[in-house]
């Protein structure tokens, strides 16, 4: 028990400085978007800065699959003590990120135009869009480095380093903002390029910190060179190889979404506006539970890297209570507290937008517990490199399950909004199982393609599986 307890806290002790980086991205994004819409031609230039962040978010697919084989291969080298392997990872990681960032950079440039266009941007909102959109490309290095660099940190333990940073970083970029997005402190009154150029400014600084602290190795376990390394080819593909199903995945899951506010335009257009209050709601609770997911996915690789199965097994026991816990607790306040949220977003009470915004909103409260489950165990699969396996899971339960059962319940069975809606947390529910299942059966403990990622000794760690050790 007292064993238990304590990789709950040390859980914790991880998964907070994420939580609160998690924070402050949100929060950088909403002060931009406040100071955004004080400027002339506020709605243009929102919506175009709104069409350009899904476009960031678009390219930014390919860096998400590299962070997450970055974080299992160092996790692993540094539950194995192999300090340098740990090092070279991140050295070889850090090169990629650059050559990726700046391959984005011209391919987003290219692309920038006819992306926007069938992204929704017309004449009016095009050029506030890519006012926004060129700058941060430019800038794409810097913003995939910081990435890169508090990724690295999570695979050795170290979170709160990328949270002080991001608090000056942050802290930087309000400043930079006011002046160059308004016109304040001497400086031009820029738009949606100052918002833009802000951020590029303060993701470089941020990212030139980072890179010196761990050049001077501020974090003993982790040391990056300013001296490129010949590529590693064996590890690229290895990297690539746990990358890309991560990728895949996140399309998949942004397929289904779309889906969802695509059928709701077909009931009601305020069925679609109270989805999007909703969503925006729902972040609330998945920045706790994909902090702790991401904590969960660094401690079950260092354990694994020590060939200690047990150890990440009790680990999941804790990020499962930690994350069903924290999100069951937010999904009670959203159903309790559901007509004071909804009001908060200026919602006329009595209204069709006031009732589907009521329902969608309890309907989230309700499915609170089972994603947490769920989250918790693709937190664990990520960490033992079975991207895949989680590729699987949502490819199969997504586009197979939710998409039509959404289109059935919603227009089929004639059920309108509730229908589309209800279909999403059933899916968590067989999505939970299903992983449940994959834990079970323990072969993302055994990985081939990590078997020469383990230490050469069997270390004092359980190297094999044991049914005793399953809850």
């Amino acid at each position: 028990m007292r064993g238990n307890w304590e990789i709950t806290r040390r859980l914790w002790a991880l998964a907070w400085p994420i939580i609160g980086l998690n924070v402050l991205q949100v929060l950088a994004l909403a002060v931009d978007t406040a100071m955004v819409g004080r400027t002339m031609n506020a709605e243009a230039a929102l919506s175009g800065m709104g069409y350009a962040s899904q476009l960031v978010f678009l390219l930014m697919v390919a860096m998400i699959g590299l962070t997450v084989g970055t974080v299992v291969f160092i996790a692993r080298a540094n539950g194995a003590k192999q300090l340098d392997r740990s090092s070279h990872i991140l050295q070889q990681s850090a090169q990629l990120t650059v050559v990726l960032g700046l391959v984005v950079a011209v391919v987003g440039n290219v692309v920038a135009v006819p992306m926007l266009k069938v992204l929704g941007a017309d004449d009016s909102t095009l050029v506030p869009a890519l006012a926004y959109f060129r700058p941060l490309l430019a800038g794409t290095v810097f913003s995939y480095l910081n990435i890169l660099f508090a990724a690295a940190l999570r695979g050795v333990g170290n979170t709160r380093l990328a949270f002080f940073v991001a608090l000056g970083l942050n802290a930087l970029n309000v400043v930079l903002n006011y002046g160059l997005i308004l016109g304040n402190l001497g400086l031009p009154a820029l738009g949606n390029a100052g918002a833009a150029l802000g951020t590029v400014i303060s993701q470089a600084v941020a990212a030139a910190v980072m890179a010196w602290l761990l050049w001077r190795r501020a974090v003993p376990s982790l040391t990056l060179k300013f001296r490129p390394e010949p590529v590693d080819k064996a590890l690229t593909r290895k990297l690539l190889g746990v990358g890309w199903p991560a990728a895949m995945d996140m399309l998949v899951l942004n397929a289904g979404l779309l889906s969802i506010v695509g059928l709701l335009g077909r009931i009601d257009q305020s069925a679609v506006a109270a989805h999007n209050i909703g969503i925006r709601v729902q972040s609330i609770a998945f920045v706790p539970g994909m902090g702790i997911s991401q904590a969960v996915g660094a401690m079950v690789g260092q354990a694994l890297g020590a060939r200690d199965v047990a150890s990440a097994r009790k680990v999941l026991r804790s990020g499962v209570w930690l994350c069903a816990g924290i999100m069951s607790t937010l999904g009670l306040l959203f159903i309790g507290a559901a007509d004071p949220i909804v009001g908060l977003f200026g919602v006329e009470a009595g209204s069709p937008l006031h009732a589907y915004s009521l329902e969608w909103m309890k309907l989230l409260g309700y499915s609170m517990p089972i994603v947490g489950v769920f989250i918790a165990i693709s937190g664990l699969l990520s960490g033992a490199g079975a991207t895949m396996v989680s590729l699987r899971i949502n490819a199969a339960t997504t586009l197979v399950c939710q998409i039509p059962a959404s289109y059935v319940l919603g227009f089929v069975f004639g059920w309108g909004a509730w229908g589309v809606w209800v279909a999403l947390p059933l899916v968590f529910g067989l999505k939970a199982v299903w992983a449940y299942i994959a834990y079970r059966d323990g072969a993302w403990a055994n990985l081939p393609a990590m078997a020469d990622e383990q230490p050469d000794s069997s270390g004092s760690g359980a190297s094999q599986l044991s049914d005793a050790d399953v809850p």
